[in-house]
């Protein structure tokens, strides 16, 4: 009796561990929405952000009501994780079904940036109170998981100030995984940045992990530019044109050799 009383605590301790944000409250008629979060690579040695909530607001509620927690455990990411291609899920709860307008990311104490092996804190203006709101519609249907990434730009987002001071104004781009895809390839040498371009602008970054790979994430469907650019400055940029994204697929580029300038 002892020996299965200790195994039914144990089981209770392993389903609280694994949980998570993970809530099934309501009905089976309900939707779902996972969110996940992904960043860009950037030149700090971490980006380690709090999140105490998230939140998703309906089309029906105005800026005070309409909000639904969907996820109220205090979760740590360093976004330097997160990129060529890995992501985390930090959101994954059932919603009633209808149109909903904005997500909301409440940033909690203990947000912080190292450089150079020293940590400084970061500031968020109104991250803790009011949350840092991003408007994207989307619509949540009877028995149907909706999948959103947040792919964050450290780069852009962490401004330093001077004098030990660093603030984080939140670049984030909200892209529905249904109706976007990615691109991937193989270089050598093996240390480089992929850029993803609809011209002007850089859509995606990656650096290439130890093996040269690299993967361009949550590229709304259509063709892009691949610019890589190797860590060794005695190699040429090279640059691919009219890349197509399907959405749901990664396209591959195959295996790249960079030539000698």
């Amino acid at each position: 009796m002892k020996r299965l009383f200790l195994l039914g605590i144990v089981g209770i301790c392993i389903f609280i561990m694994f949980s998570g944000c993970s809530k099934s409250t309501r009905t089976a008629l309900d939707g779902k929405i996972k969110i996940y979060l992904a960043d860009k690579s950037a030149a700090f040695d971490a980006v380690n952000i709090v999140v105490s909530q998230v939140s998703v607001h309906t089309s029906d509620g105005d800026s005070l009501s309409g909000w639904t927690v969907i996820c109220d455990t205090t979760q740590t990411h360093d976004l330097l994780e997160l990129t060529n291609g890995a992501m985390a899920l930090f959101a994954n709860h059932q919603l009633e079904p209808g149109h909903y307008t904005q997500i909301r990311l409440k940033i909690g104490d203990g947000s912080h940036v190292i450089v150079d092996g020293s940590q400084y804190n970061l500031r968020i203006p109104s991250g803790s109170e009011s949350g840092i709101k991003l408007n994207h519609q989307f619509q949540i249907q009877e028995d149907v998981t909706y999948e959103l990434l947040l792919d964050f730009d450290a780069e852009k987002s962490v401004i330093n100030k001077g004098n030990g001071q660093y603030q984080l104004k939140p670049v984030i781009r909200a892209v529905a995984k249904a109706t976007s895809g990615s691109i991937s390839g193989t270089v050598n040498p093996k240390s480089v940045e992929a850029f993803a371009l609809t011209d002007p602008d850089t859509v995606a970054q990656a650096h290439s992990d130890t093996s040269g790979y690299f993967k361009l994430i949550a590229l709304p469907e259509g063709s892009y530019s691949v610019h890589i650019v190797a860590d060794d400055t005695t190699y040429a940029d090279t640059t691919f044109s009219d890349v197509a994204v399907l959405a749901g697929q990664t396209t591959d580029q195959g295996n790249i050799q960079l030539r000698k300038k």
